[in-house]
C-alpha cells in the first residue's frame, strides 16, 4: 500500500493536523487537499459506518500528497490501513494495548489527545511523539464548554518535553498568533473548504 513516513527528529513531526469529523466535514479527502506535505490527517469517527472506506481513501490520498495518516484509538485498523501511526485518545494513554502497539511499532508515529498537564505526562510515559492539547479557544463543537485559554495552554505546552499542537477553536486569524511554544496546530472546520493553509 506504499511506504509509511519515518520520523527522524522533532523537525520531521507534523506541524499541522486535521482530525476527521464526518458529521462536520463529510469529505475529509477534499479537505486535506488544502494541507501541505507533511501534515497529519487523523482518522477519528469511531463507530461511523463509513470509517473504513474513509480510511482507505485517506490512505491513498495521504500517500499521494506526502501527508501522514494516523488512526485514532484502533491499532488493528491502523495496521490494516498501513497507517503512519496511531492517535491515542486521552483515556487510552498508558493502557496495555497502547504500550504493546508502541513496542511493536517503534518507527511509526504516536500522537495523544490531552486536556491537562496530567494527560501530557501520561502521553510522555506512553511514548507519544506529539500531543494535541485542547481546547485552547472556544469551539463550535462544544459551545459554552470549558476552555484552557491561550496562556494556560502555552504554559502546559512549555511544561512538557513533547511537541504540542494547539487544538480547539483554531481558525486562520488565531493560528498565526500562537506562541512559539506550540509546534503547530490542529483544526477541523478551518480546512472544511479545502482552502490553502
Amino acid at each position: 500500500m506504499g511506504t509509511v513516513a519515518t520520523i527522524r527528529s522533532v523537525a520531521d513531526l507534523p506541524a499541522i493536523a486535521m482530525p476527521t469529523d464526518l458529521s462536520r466535514v463529510p469529505d475529509p479527502v477534499g479537505a486535506s487537499r488544502g494541507l501541505p506535505a507533511g501534515a497529519a490527517i487523523i482518522l477519528r469517527d469511531a463507530g461511523h459506518p463509513d470509517r473504513l472506506a474513509c480510511g482507505i481513501a485517506l490512505r491513498r490520498s495521504t500517500l499521494a500528497r506526502g501527508q501522514v495518516l494516523l488512526v485514532a484509538g484502533d491499532p488493528a485498523l491502523a495496521k490494516a490501513l498501513n497507517a503512519d501511526g496511531l492517535h491515542v485518545p486521552e483515556r487510552m494513554a498508558g493502557t496495555k494495548a497502547v504500550r504493546h502497539w508502541r513496542r511493536a511499532n517503534p518507527g511509526r508515529l504516536m500522537s495523544a489527545a490531552c486536556h491537562s498537564l496530567a494527560a501530557l505526562r501520561r502521553a510522555e510515559r506512553a511514548g507519544a511523539d506529539f500531543a494535541l492539547l485542547s481546547p485552547v479557544f472556544p469551539t463550535a463543537s462544544h459551545p459554552g464548554g470549558r476552555v484552557l485559554g491561550l496562556y494556560r495552554a502555552a504554559a502546559l505546552a512549555a511544561a512538557t518535553d513533547l511537541a504540542v499542537l494547539a487544538m480547539g477553536g483554531i481558525e486562520r486569524g488565531n493560528a498565526n498568533r500562537l506562541p512559539k511554544v506550540f509546534a503547530g496546530f490542529a483544526a477541523i472546520g478551518m480546512f472544511a473548504d479545502g482552502g490553502e493553509t
